[in-house]
């Protein structure tokens, strides 16, 4: 493999880490699928860790850290599995453009997590079944979509992620990546997360609330990467999300704005 290829190859495994680590941590996982590290038909992955440090669950006040391990392998045949893309496979035979289909997880919320949350009962992790589609745009910018629904207790949850990312070398070794994306998803995942139901209202003392459809949120991040190698990199970057709509103004929500800090390691094979 050439350099700049597995350079640009391991600057979207490095930039996915990152925001992997900070969708991870506010049960967000999976937001768009992206391709670590492998060229069109051959086998290929990455693997590293990372911290974040951020909110506990989307809409709390409280920040902790976490550090998570993190894999991701690609087939030449099209199949992938890990812990930031899920298990699926991608049609394409492109490395412009990416699309298929693909099962997940939505990892839920324990009513534990914060007094807030207490007498909401618990949000169960759901499998979800959805697709991609990934075009690059040219000169370090790429568009990622992606849709996945069963998520909730009552497994009808549907979200529907956008996004932009732009990345551009300020030497052989240091790169610079932005990124912007925004979350549309539908009523029942609206009213499991940010309403509260007459009997939740009765054992919580909030006020019951009927939370619509709708952006949940948007949000953006920097990104700085560093290579030690062709294959190993290390990074740093902010994230920031405001809460949009019924999401913001639940009652169940604290504070409507986050900015988490995160840093990894990564490995290309």
């Amino acid at each position: 493999m050439k350099l700049a290829n597995t350079k640009a190859l391991s600057t979207l495994g490095l930039a996915g880490l990152l925001l992997a680590l900070s969708t991870t941590a506010q049960a967000q996982a999976f937001d768009a699928f992206r391709n670590y590290g492998a060229k069109i038909n051959e086998d290929g992955g990455t693997m590293g860790a990372g911290a974040f440090y951020g909110n506990k669950y989307r809409g709390s006040k409280d920040q902790e850290w976490r550090v998570l391990p993190l894999l991701d392998y690609r087939w030449a045949n099209g199949f992938f599995a890990g812990t930031r893309n899920g298990l699926g496979y991608d049609f394409s035979r492109s490395e412009g453009e990416q699309y298929g289909l693909r099962i997940t997880a939505d990892l839920g919320r324990d009513e534990t997590d914060n007094p807030r949350l207490t007498g909401l009962g618990d949000i169960q992790i759901r499998p979800e079944i959805g697709g991609f589609f990934n075009y690059s745009l040219g000169q370090g910018l790429s568009f990622t979509s992606s849709l996945r629904y069963g998520s909730g207790n009552d497994r009808k949850g549907l979200v529907a992620d956008l996004g932009l990312s732009y990345f551009r070398p300020l030497t052989q070794q240091l790169y610079l990546g932005f990124g912007g994306g925004l979350t549309v998803v539908n009523s029942s995942y609206m009213q499991e997360y940010f309403g509260v139901s007459s009997a939740q209202a009765a054992s919580s003392g909030l006020k019951a609330t009927e939370a619509k459809a709708g952006v949940r949120d948007v949000r953006a991040n920097v990104l700085l990467s560093y290579y030690l190698s062709q294959r190993m990199g290390v990074s740093f970057g902010l994230s920031a999300s405001q809460l949009q709509g019924d999401a913001k103004n639940s009652p169940v929500t604290e504070k409507s704005t986050s900015v988490s800090a995160l840093g990894g390691f990564s490995y290309t094979f």
